[in-house]
């Protein structure tokens, strides 16, 4: 698989990094492997095991239903650990978004579990919970500035945030369609809450304006 190249803004997330840190020193972390854009690090229905940690870009979480529906329930950033089952078995797809480096995290030996899981076990947890929360806001509006306020808190609070998924992909994740997506953006981006710095980068111009739209 060839070497992926990494963008020059990929911040890691800001969203406790020292249960991550934890994590990694009481693991037996893996050299990192690349992934190319849109490929699979796992399957839905695939025997579970390790857990995940993103060195640099951006996972997608997510499940087909019956009827061949794409639902996206989570994304992951550098620094964040995904890949949490409460089975042997993965109940959701986890695929690259852009090109991604991913370090599996097993125990030191087979009779031992992982040291720091629960906390971030709960934060995964917490973060399901608030994005439910989101999906019942009343307006679309509410939802995608809901949306670039939590990336924002997860990257840091610097007002530049990593966007490397497509809007069809936002879409899936807030529970809209592309059309509607789109028009909120241009809504943002015409009021001069935001602005597209490049074609992977937002830019928060008036961020109290975006929390006020987000509640």
């Amino acid at each position: 698989m060839p070497t992926a190249s990494i963008s020059a803004f990929q911040p890691r997330s800001a969203n406790h990094p020292v249960l991550a840190s934890n994590l990694l020193a009481h693991s037996r972390p893996s050299a990192v492997t690349p992934y190319n854009e849109g490929a699979v690090i796992y399957a839905q229905g695939e025997p579970s095991g390790p857990l995940y940690l993103v060195e640099y870009g951006a996972v997608r979480i997510h499940r087909l239903t019956y009827d061949g529906r794409r639902q996206i329930s989570a994304f992951h950033f550098a620094g964040e650990v995904f890949g949490f089952e409460a089975d042997g078995e993965h109940h959701f797809y986890a695929e690259s978004i852009d090109r991604v480096g991913i370090r599996t995290l097993r125990p030191f030996s087979e009779d031992s579990n992982l040291e720091g899981v629960l906390p971030l076990a709960l934060q995964s947890l917490i973060r399901a919970q608030e994005h439910l929360l989101v999906l019942g806001r009343r307006t679309a509006m509410e939802k995608v500035a809901s949306f670039f306020a939590d990336l924002n808190v997860r990257q840091g609070e610097t007002g530049n945030v990593y966007l490397p998924m497509q809007r069809s992909d936002i879409a899936d994740y807030l529970g809209l369609t592309f059309e509607t997506v789109s028009r909120m953006l241009r809504k943002l981006i015409d009021a001069r809450t935001i602005r597209l710095a490049s074609t992977k980068e937002v830019q928060i111009l008036n961020l109290e304006a975006l929390e006020d739209l987000s509640q």
